[in-house]
């Protein structure tokens, strides 16, 4: 029986991974709640996060105005990505001003926020579609106005040319073949477990693809789970399912998640156990996962890490989309973007971990130092 501290910390779990969901879902843009996320089809080579183009001979000569709507703003995440923007566009010396907006959760002042920058003369509107199809009438008016407007980070299930120039998204399921081999190269035998976001989440089903895929390349890996293993995106629900995999299975070797927070939960879930951290395996990581990561390794207590990241310079990729269109340049990057490796046991390649700054800031940004330490005073 539930005690009254036991039902007391009980609501206090349920409303702290209420928090850390929509937190989650405030952070990469994903629309996972509605199961619009897919693999993008890559028109041209993949995209690489750390391979930036140069906005420089996409710039044009005619003046511009650029808007960017946020439907949540305010995270680190996000100040990050309106600061790359602004970085980016800072090589064109044509662009007059930019415009910014938070819906701050309401979709209907999101589509007022668009209908008023078309009426402020924007040409380029860069934007994460937070909610979704009910953004697409605002999003076609505009650019029937003549505005290139370019969604990013999350899949909307609009019409390229016409709602959009194009929609610019991570490639989900290439990034499984990537984890795949990495454990293919490094770990080479073992079991592998898969933690995902919530039931039936389309994007965390992309991941696991990917990795199913990549893995039947490499046969003496073995993915023990035939689903994802649900975690809400919850560092409490994480650490519960892992304890759970602990006790139903006496050996792991691997843990694969589509989320830092889940990744650093599982990891702690073990040495909570007083179990060896097994090799960790992600995308988007953040300045605290990484600083756990290189503190067990300085303690004695490393464990094979690899993650994927660069997730807040996909709106650089939109920005060039964007002012491309405008500008009648080409720009032959993918929309299908591919997060970078930003820690590699393996090859020795380290995060950063900087104390100073906020535990979810992404420190992979492609910021200069001076300007990502600015946004953290904000």
């Amino acid at each position: 029986m539930f005690d009254k501290f036991r039902v007391r910390q009980a609501a206090a779990s349920k409303m702290q991974n209420r928090k850390v969901v929509q937190d989650f879902l405030r952070k990469l843009g994903l629309l996972i709640s509605t199961g619009l996320i897919c693999t993008a089809a890559v028109a041209a080579e993949d995209s690489h996060t750390s391979r930036q183009g140069d906005i420089t001979p996409l710039c044009g000569t005619k003046p511009m105005i650029v808007g960017v709507s946020d439907g949540y703003g305010g995270n680190t995440w996000r100040k990050t990505g309106l600061a790359e923007v602004k970085d980016e566009l800072s090589r064109c010396k044509n662009v007059k001003r930019v415009i910014y907006s938070n819906a701050n959760g309401d979709p209907q002042k999101a589509n007022s926020d668009i209908n008023s920058m078309v009426a402020q003369g924007v040409n380029v509107l860069i934007m994460l579609p937070d909610f979704g199809a009910v953004q697409l009438p605002a999003m076609r008016a505009a650019m029937k106005a003549g505005v290139a407007v370019v969604p990013y980070s999350a899949q909307i299930p609009g019409v390229t040319g016409r709602d959009y120039v194009v929609n610019v998204v991570g490639d989900t399921k290439q990034v499984g073949v990537l984890w795949a081999d990495w454990l293919g190269t490094t770990l080479k035998k073992g079991n592998v477990v898969f933690l995902g976001g919530s039931p039936g989440a389309a994007g965390s089903q992309n991941f696991m693809d990917g990795l199913k895929g990549g893995l039947k390349k490499y046969p003496n890996l073995k993915l023990l789970n035939d689903q994802f293993v649900v975690t809400n995106w919850s560092p409490v629900d994480a650490q519960k399912a892992t304890a759970g995999l602990i006790a139903q299975y006496p050996q792991i070797d691997a843990i694969v998640t589509d989320y830092g927070v889940t990744a650093l939960a599982a990891a702690k879930a073990f040495e909570q156990a007083h179990l060896p951290v097994p090799a960790i395996v992600t995308i988007a990581s953040d300045n605290e996962l990484n600083c756990h990561y290189l503190s067990a390794r300085k303690s004695g207590a490393a464990f094979p890490y690899y993650t994927l990241d660069g997730t807040t310079t996909y709106v650089r990729f939109a920005v060039r989309h964007g002012v491309a269109a405008y500008q009648g340049t080409t720009d032959n990057e993918s929309p299908a973007v591919l997060p970078s490796a930003y820690a590699d046991s393996a090859k020795g390649l380290d995060p950063r971990c900087d104390p100073t700054a906020p535990p979810d800031a992404d420190l992979s940004s492609a910021l200069p130092q001076e300007k990502l330490k600015a946004v953290f005073e904000q």
